[in-house]
Formats: C-alpha cells, structure tokens, sequence
C-alpha cells in the first residue's frame, strides 16, 4: 500500500478519530498494508475489524496494535487508536455482498467497514492509476484464479506484477488486493466475482481496469442468477466498465462471451482456436500428463507454446493471458518463455502430484461447477489413457453448489459423462439429492456393479481409495469448496511421503 498518515485515511473513508489525537493521526502513517486477519499484521499495518462466524474482528483489535498495526478501521471505539465509521444499521434483508463475507452482519458493522475500504482502494487505485499503473480486471464462470495466475506469471518480465493470493475476489478480497499495490507497481490484475447483478460494476468501479478479459459463461452460481442470459449480463459489466482507450480481451470460442463487444466501447481483441481470430490456437495436442501444447499466433508471428499446467481448457486460459501481455508490451517469444514456466500457483486447482508407489493424484478440490467438472473429468480421462492399461481411473466428485433448480439434472449429467468417458471408479462424496443424482446419472448410463459407488463423507472416500488404489491409478478429487474434498486430496498426497509434484 502507499503510505498515508491516519488523518489521510480517516478523509477518504469519511471516518473519525478515536483514541489518538488529530496531531498524532497527521503523522502516523500505515506503512505495512491492510489485513483483517489480526494473526497476518505486522508493523505499520492497519486492522480490519469485521464480523465473523466464531469471532468479531473488534475483539482482536488490541491484539493486533499489540503486532504492529498502528490503527483499527472499525464500526466502534475499541480502546487503541482507530478510525471509526458509522454503521447506517442492519442490512435490509439478504446482502448483495458476492460471497457471504458480510453474512454475520448482524448490525451493519461489517458493511460500514467494507465500504470504507472500498472507498480507501479507490482512492488509491486513482492515485496509482495517474503514475501510470495498468489495471487487469479478469471475470468468467470458471477459470479466473488460474487465468490470474497465468496471466501474472506472463506480466513479470515486464515489471513488478501484484496479484491475488488464491481466490480473492469479492468485496473484501478485491480491495484489499488493490490496496496491496504501491508506487513501485506496474500491473494489479484483479478477478472479479458475482453473486448478483451489479456485482462486478461495484468492484470495477473501485479499481476501473484498462485492460478486461472475459474468459466464459457457464453455470456457475446459476442458483442465485436464475438464468445464463442473467449470468452473461453480468459478466458483461466487466467490459462495459472499460474506456475507450482501454482493451477489451474476448474468449470468443464461447458465443456469449463474444457477443460482449458490442457492450464495450474499448478496442476489443478476441482470442480463440479459429484463425478468424486476433490471437489465436492450433495443432493443440496434450502430453501424457494433460499438459497443452499448441502454436500461438498473434498478428504474423506464429510460435510453438507448452503449458506447464493441466488440462485443454487451459489453452483458452493460456490465450487470453498471452494476449493480455501482448497489449501491455510483450514479444510472442516472451509469452511463450512466460507460459512454459508458468505452474500451478493457487491450491487445490488442477495440481497434479505422482506418488513414490505409482498412483497420481489431481487435487481440483477447491471450486466446481458443470463446465469444470467436465474440464475435469476430461482431463482425467486423458491422464490414465497414457498409462497404456497399467492402472484406472478414479473420479471423487463432490456437491457443485449454487446450481438452484438445475442443481439434479446437472449432477446427473456428470454421473454420465463419467460413464461416457469410460472412467473407471466413480466415487460419489456426501449425501443429498444432487450426490445422489449423480449417481444415479452413473448408473442410467450403463455403470454396473461396483464401477459406481456413492460414501457419506470424505472420510469414507479415503478410507475407500487407501483399500482399493493400486499402482499407475489416477485418482481425480473435485466438488465445490463448500464440500470439503481438499483435505481429502491432501491426505492422498501425503500417503505417499515422498511425492512431489510433475
């Protein structure tokens, strides 16, 4: 973050001074950064103060001065020098908020601080903006973390590149990535989540991107939009955001996606697998570890690229970070070094490890949905294919949450698409209609005996895999994060104490 005194910070969030004095507040500067988990504070920090499920940041406050945060941003006076902002009240009814963040908003408290933080990276962002910072604002159904990720790693040569940790890309997460950003910044590239309509153009609004890409539109969250078409529109707030000095980056393998250029008044540049397209993919082919590999072609320069991650549906992924650092200045010949180098970042997200006994484990435990449950599953498929008949393949699927009334028929569409894809074992995880959909989906499509079996817990799903793995197995573990599987994926990993990642 840029250093400003108190005093600054308590004008940009409208806030006011409690227990420091106004002479006091003019001098002392947050030197260290925002956090709002008190045990990541250190010297010259500024505390968060939130409402939580076990705990309410206020509580923490003097701990964390007691760390080195110089200041609390809080809802109440809290007996250590803060800047309080005024709750306006409880939320009317359910919060817009994109992750449940504020959930535990009982009064307001939480909202107030969230707003001021918003306010603060703003505030920033501008500043930061005017020295000649780039801001990459990335959205999409599926794809975004590893996308970011893809796309900070082709940044780097190019200067200093600040990114989010994970999946930070709410309304908390966002600003605080932006606030992570200093004078010495070059590029922040910020994902953007939804949950409702207006989502994405309140985070875009905190920190306006000069260059927006749009990687696709699923099903993700389908129970709380309602519809792809409701979906698509907000996704689209993304590119309407943009300026017309700005760029606008299209998958346009996906229809919808492409259809968004007529949204934006920026330069739009789609990229995909036709040569119609500005940027674009061929001859793609997958080493025997779903590693992509293909040729980029961007205006006459054609190139041989191989990823360093997982699975086809990261050739889309890959295209539209080449693009982003082709705009920002790049060479094809440094995109692809770039993307060579560029592995799994983020946990839980296509990590693929092989064991010291032979069995190989993909661990895409952290989110799901039907479009990369399928990436998945496909992926799968291909991976145990190379072990020319040496072991099977193994999918532990888990709950796709957030699908609303399509949550049945799209858990039965997997169980099939697994028999489809002639997977081995599949290993439903948890109870419930949609776990027992897919399964059921499994079995219609012709999975008998114990091909298909369904365990009520994660637990059980280990216990299964520790009695029945073999050598050259490759186990898939996938659902949703609300499920729990990442544990699971870990374990398995560490069964085999000298593995490491490939």
């Amino acid at each position: 973050m840029i250093e400003l005194t108190l005093a600054e910070i308590a004008e940009i969030v409208g806030g006011r001074l409690a227990d420091i004095t106004d002479e006091h507040a003019a001098e002392v500067r947050v030197t260290g950064g925002v956090e709002f988990d008190s045990r990541a504070v250190g010297p010259g920090s500024l505390f968060l103060a939130l409402p939580g499920a076990r705990a309410d940041g206020h509580d923490f406050a003097s701990a964390a001065v007691r760390s080195g945060a110089v200041a609390v941003l809080a809802a109440r006076p809290v007996g250590v020098p803060a800047i309080i902002v005024e709750p306006v009240g409880p939320p009317p009814g359910r919060h817009a908020g994109v992750s449940g963040v504020l959930e535990h908003d009982s009064d307001g408290s939480g909202a107030a601080v969230i707003a001021a933080l918003a306010r603060l990276a703003a505030a920033v962002a501008a500043r930061l903006a005017e020295r000649g910072l780039t801001i990459i604002g990335i959205t999409g159904s599926s794809g975004k973390t590893s996308t970011k990720d893809l796309i900070a790693a082709v940044l780097a040569p190019l200067g200093e590149v600040i990114a989010p940790p994970g999946s930070f890309n709410n309304e908390l997460g966002h600003p605080w990535t932006v606030l992570r950003a200093t004078e010495s910044t070059d590029f922040l590239v910020l994902e953007m989540s939804a949950r409702h309509r207006g989502n994405i153009a309140a985070l875009a609004a905190i920190a306006p991107p000069s260059v927006a890409v749009v990687l696709n539109v699923g099903t993700a969250h389908l129970g709380e939009f309602g519809s792809r078409e409701a979906i698509a529109e907000t996704k689209s707030e993304l590119p309407q955001s943009v300026p017309e000095s700005g760029v606008v980056i299209l998958n346009a393998d996906d229809p919808v996606v492409a259809a968004m250029a007529a949204k934006t008044r920026a330069r739009v540049v789609r990229v995909g697998r036709s040569s119609e397209f500005d940027v674009w993919a061929d001859a793609v082919r997958l080493d025997p570890l779903a590693r992509p590999q293909f040729t980029l072609h961007a205006g006459h320069a054609q190139v041989p690229v191989a990823l360093a991650v997982h699975g086809d549906h990261q050739v889309s992924n890959a295209l539209c970070a080449a693009a982003v650092a082709l705009q920002c200045g790049a060479t094809p010949d440094q995109v692809a070094t770039a993307l060579a180098a560029a592995g799994p970042v983020s946990g839980h997200r296509m990590q693929v490890s092989s064991r010291p006994d032979g069995v190989t484990v993909i661990n895409d435990a952290y989110n799901a949905n039907p479009d990369s449950m399928a990436a998945g599953l496909k992926a799968l498929a291909w991976m145990s294919r190379q072990e020319s008949g040496k072991g099977r393949s193994v999918a532990v699927l888990g709950e796709m949450a957030e699908l609303g009334d399509d949550a049945i028929s799209e858990h039965d569409r997997i169980g099939r698409l697994a028999v489809r894809l002639d997977v081995s074992r599949l290993i439903v995880v948890g109870s419930g209609r949609p776990m027992s959909a897919m399964l059921h989906g499994a079995v219609m499509e012709g999975s008998w005996g114990s091909e298909a079996t369904a365990v009520p817990d994660a637990d059980a799903a280990l216990a299964l895999l520790r009695a029945e793995l073999r050598p050259g197995d490759v186990v898939l573990v996938k659902a949703s994060n609300s499920a729990g599987l990442g544990a699971l994926a870990d374990a398995l990993i560490a069964d085999g104490p000298e593995a490491g990642g490939r």
